[in-house]
Parts: C-alpha cells; structure tokens; sequence
C-alpha cells in the first residue's frame, strides 16, 4: 500500500510502498477512505514531541472494514467505521469506571507477533495505534466505531479526533450550561468544534480569539457570537469588556503557553479554563496564584473525555439533523501526496482543514 512515512523531526513525509499485516486476534483491516491532516501531528513533524521513525502518522480517518481477525465480533467487511486514537483495553481501572480514555494498557501486538506495518523489510512504527496517513489501516476493534452508511466519510474522518476533542471538551470535560459565556482562543480545526460545542450547548456569548481574520470570519459563520483578534490588542482585557468581568468558561485550543496562560485570566472567579492544544514538552504555564482564592479552576482535556463509541455516532447525529456543521470546516481535500503542502498551509493559517482522499 502507498503511505507516507515519517523520517523525522524538520524532515519532508516521503511517500513508499509500505506492507501491512494480515488482521490476528481483535484486529480489524481498514481501507482509508479519508485523513484529516490535524495540528497534533505537526507537533512531532516541527518536533516539539518526540516520536520514533520510520513511522506513519495520521490520526484522524474514516474508511471502509475490509478484512477482520478471527476474534473480531463487532465488525465485518463493508462497515463504515471512524478511527480513533482512544483505543482502550477495557480492564483497566481507567476503563472500569468509564474514562476509556485515559486507558494506561492500550492493545498492541507482543514483540513476538510480526509487526503491522513494514518497510523494505524493516518495521514501521505504528502512530496513535492508528498510522492514517496510508490507504489501509490495521486497528484493534476498540480503536474503531461503525457508523451509519449514509455519514459522508471525509466528514466523518474529522470527528475522529478534532471533533470529537473539541466538541466533547465542552459537553464531557467543562460540561458547559446553556446561557453560559465562553471564549474560545484558537479558531482552527478543534477551536471550531469548541465553539459549535458551546453553540449545541446553548452558550449565551461565545467569543472566538485567534490573530487571522479569516479565521474569526469562519468562527462567526459556526456560532461565534463575538471575535477577538489577538493581534490588535490584548484579547485577556477585551474579553472582559464584553462580559463585563470574565467568561465563566475559557478553552485553549492551539497549544500555546501564553494562551493557556490568556484563558485563565479571562476567567471570571468560579471559571474554569480547559486547555485541549498540546502545549510543547518542558514548557511551564505560569499562573497568578492568588487568583485560586477566587476559586478559579484550570484543567485539562485529553481528546475531549470522549467515550468514542457512543459519542462519535452521536455527532454523526448532530450533522444529519444539522446542529454540526462539518463542511464548512473542511478548507481543502487533496491526496496522499499533498501531506506535506498541508502542514504548510496549516502554519500560514491557510486551513481550517485539509483532508486527504483515498480512492
């Protein structure tokens, strides 16, 4: 199969014909239908996160169940599924009281199973449990959702992870109440979805922050009720204009430190601020601390506290019956072999989205 594989860190994706196992135990074969190209993975292209290569990256795709192991119950050749890197053992005590999640024994194959992916004979390391970037997909059954037929599948491919990060941070993690005030620093793709989640939440105002202008364009096109441009002033002091003192929710959706820092000052006391963006390893966000004596609270939010396979066919719900609006969010489609032009576009601010098409 073609995949494009990871060499390391500041290096160009290399597309390669790459092997893939045959499915043993719970393993399910995927034929990748289509990829969203999602900001985490820059993360380890640019090298703020380590990650060993070869390998292929993706995380964020949907496709077609082509073949499946021989103790595979859930699924059989011709579902359409969404992938998700939330992939969960199911006994561990994470997964015993409801935060799969947070899974600390994912399922993988033992050192002495033959490896999933291989190339010019040697081993590829697998990414998220997933390695999207490729037109097949070997994934545990638990790492899998079947969803409706009639889910247009490059729509589906988002609610793979940017969707369901960002829409469940506000409904699972913040768990935010209709009338609320919310800002939202970040209107890319998981900003975005932020701010629909506190749209079907029935959030009062909700303020989008982000230093492009198109971007706060399309934020206000998916519910933002407000925008801030970060580039003009200080977004922390112009929020508090608006509502007269501080959001009662704040999400950071980028993975900057000084915006986890911005999203927990706008908080009004009793606020809480939820920081999704991957904030670089051995960065410190630093916080004023006598303002814990106004009972203002800062979390985190580990793809939006999801329980994949009873949200992500309920999001499926949400587009059918037009509460979430996917294509709108989709900036560009191209192919496997744009991989690297999307990660260009996506550091100018050029995308909400790409997402690559196979097939």
């Amino acid at each position: 199969m073609k995949a494009a594989v990871f060499h390391g860190p500041q290096k160009p994706l290399t597309i390669e014909n790459v092997d893939i196992a045959k499915p043993i135990g719970r393993e399910v074969l995927v034929r990748t239908v289509a990829s969203g190209v999602c900001h985490s993975d820059l993360h380890f292209v640019d090298g703020y996160y380590q990650f060993p290569a070869p390998a292929i990256l993706g995380h964020e795709a949907a496709g077609i169940v082509e073949e499946v192991g021989p103790h595979v119950t859930e699924f059989k050749p011709g579902d359409h599924v969404i992938a998700c890197l939330s992939v969960f053992c199911g006994h561990c005590s994470y997964c015993l009281t409801g935060r799969t999640h947070l899974c600390q024994s994912r399922p993988v194959r033992t050192p002495q199973e033959p490896p999933k992916l291989s190339w010019k004979g040697a081993p590829v390391n697998q990414f998220a449990n997933l390695s999207a970037y490729a037109e097949q997909m070997l994934v545990h059954e638990n790492g899998l959702v079947k969803v409706r037929d009639d889910m247009p599948l490059d729509r589906g491919a988002l609610i793979g992870c940017g969707v369901t990060t960002g829409v469940g941070a506000v409904l699972n993690t913040a768990r935010v109440e209709a009338g609320a005030t919310v800002a939202v620093y970040g209107a890319g793709g998981v900003g975005l979805a932020v701010i629909q989640g506190a749209r079907i939440a029935g959030a009062g105002m909700i303020i989008a922050v982000d230093v492009f202008e198109k971007k706060l364009a399309q934020a206000r096109e998916l519910g933002a009720t407000h925008t801030v441009d970060a580039s003009k002033g200080d977004p922390v002091k112009a929020i508090r204009e608006l509502t007269n003192g501080g959001v009662e929710y704040a999400f950071e959706a980028i993975g900057l430190k000084k915006a986890a820092e911005q999203a927990f000052e706008c908080i009004r006391p009793g606020g809480t601020a939820t920081v999704i963006g991957m904030i670089p390893v051995g960065q410190k966000v630093e916080l004023e601390g006598s303002m814990f004596l106004r009972e203002k609270r800062i979390q985190g939010c580990s793809m939006g506290s999801n329980r994949f396979k009873v949200d992500m066919p309920k999001y499926v719900d949400f587009y059918q019956r037009g509460l979430l609006r996917l294509d709108e969010m989709i900036t560009r489609r191209g192919r496997l072999e744009d991989v690297n032009d999307a990660f260009r576009a996506m550091k100018a601010g050029e995308v909400a989205r790409t997402v690559l098409m196979f097939g």
